[in-house]
């Protein structure tokens, strides 16, 4: 079948000095004056702070049931699992459907999946398979509703403000971050888990309203993919055959999988290394997300996306992250998680920009699918090797091997990106202050020759 209209004359690859992709002009919040945006972006505001109540309540029962970091490394992984598994097979599923009705079906799911842990817990009945199986049952549900999300966010907003709103939809997330661990902490230091896995399962509530409240008028139409087959490899083909879109994807791939396992390293830094519980693994998942925020609304006044900022942040992530690993006090630890925040949103959002603005629409559901079946479906391969290594050597080695593993993939795929663009890095003075960049050869010997 076809892929769509420009899927034979796609952008040329870029590369991490490349022009900048273009796009309309636009403030820090111009793509909320848009109405149907602006209701998505309320309901996930609420959505997101019970999402986020319910991974610190989630992390902390598993730890408090069985006092072992590995089984929350394994709670981690079996909610990603079915992104690893089937998360190609949801991108297919999301270019075929109506992108509205099908985030109605998996937020409702979702909900439900919330409510039912939260009897459990307040019912006393709880026991950690339960939480095992209600963490497979959310990946279930995330396997389409994290394409679907992604894919509609440029039906809602039109090309020119996809960067604006991809970038606020990273500070809706990360501002719910900055709520939900602090609200968290409370409830479960006073009346118990249960809570935050109910107010989760009932914030559900506003994202529903918000979908149902939309104009499909104003929704920008995208050409569906018909039923067909090989639909599956043609995505995979596709995205094999684009430098500038199979590059990032790896690199989100290792830190994902290596560099984001904050759930068994904050839980086990609070518990073991500091002996300061509930609370202070609150307050390291609130000052990340200070940091997160604060890189979310940067990526929102970028009028650009360049690689050369991906493996940037990659890589200075990677070295925060062995420098937080050998903290020796709490307070410098928990400081850390500023500048980390800063530096792991900026990968994240850079990515998912570069990737959704060069990729045809009508293919967009399965490479949106790949690019979170890789950065979230390594969780499940990794949180269990991390979780392992945090039981057997102790939180400071396993975050420095997080660490060592995103900034020794950044400085790869780095200089991968710059052989195939033929630039090498330049060391030279600005204004009395020193400049590094990557040029390209042929630029650098005409200037020799001059």
């Amino acid at each position: 079948m076809s892929s769509g209209p420009g899927a034979d004359s796609a952008p040329a690859p870029a590369t991490p000095d490349s022009p900048p992709t273009p796009r309309g002009k636009s403030s820090m919040f111009s793509s909320l004056k848009i109405r149907n945006y602006r209701l998505f972006f309320i309901g996930q505001v609420v959505s997101n702070t019970g999402t986020w109540m319910q991974r610190i309540a989630q992390d902390w029962l598993v730890l408090s049931l069985t006092g072992s970091s590995t089984a929350v490394g394994i709670t981690t992984a079996l909610q990603f699992l079915p992104m690893l598994l089937f998360g190609l097979y949801g991108g297919v599923l999301v270019d075929r459907l109506p992108k509205r009705p099908t985030l109605l079906v998996t937020q409702s799911a979702m909900a439900l999946t919330g409510l039912a842990l939260a009897a459990l817990t307040l019912s006393g009945h709880v026991h950690v398979w339960h939480v095992y199986v209600a963490a497979f049952a959310v990946g279930l549900a995330t396997v389409v509703d994290n394409p679907a999300r992604q894919s509609f966010v440029s039906e809602m907003v039109g090309p020119d403000q996809l960067q604006n709103a991809v970038s606020l939809n990273s500070a809706n997330f990360q501002s719910a971050r900055l709520v939900g661990p602090a609200v968290a902490g409370v409830l479960i230091t006073g009346v118990g888990t249960g809570w935050a896995f109910l107010f989760n399962g009932l914030s559900f509530v506003a994202p529903l309203a918000s979908l149902l409240l939309m104009r499909n008028r104003d929704l920008h139409s995208v050409h569906r993919a018909p039923r067909g087959k090989g639909q599956l490899r043609e995505g995979l083909h596709y995205v094999a055959g684009r430098p500038d879109l199979i590059w990032p994807i790896v690199l989100v791939g290792f830190i994902g999988t290596f560099g984001f396992n904050f759930p068994v390293w904050l839980s086990a830094y609070a518990d073991d290394i500091f002996h300061a519980g509930a609370g202070a693994y609150s307050l390291f998942n609130t000052l990340m997300a200070v940091g997160s925020l604060v890189g979310a609304l940067l990526a929102a006044r970028r009028g650009t996306t360049r690689l050369r900022v991906l493996i940037a942040a990659a890589a200075a992530f990677g070295i925060l992250e062995v420098v937080a690993a050998v903290a020796p006090s709490y307070w410098l630890f928990a400081l850390l998680m500023v500048p980390i925040g800063i530096a792991g949103l900026t990968v994240n959002v850079t990515a998912n920009t570069a990737v959704q603005m060069g990729t045809d629409p009508a293919m967009r559901g399965r490479v949106m699918a790949l690019f979170m079946m890789v950065f979230m479906g390594g969780t499940p391969l990794g949180a269990p090797i991390v979780g392992w290594i945090t039981d057997a050597y102790g939180p400071r080695v396993s975050f420095a091997f997080g660490g060592v593993i995103a900034a020794v993939a950044a400085a790869t795929i780095g200089v991968i990106l710059a052989r195939i663009g033929d630039l090498r890095l330049s060391f030279d003075w600005n204004h009395g202050h020193p400049s590094v960049a990557f040029v390209p050869r042929q630029r650098e010997q005409l200037a020799a020759a001059a």
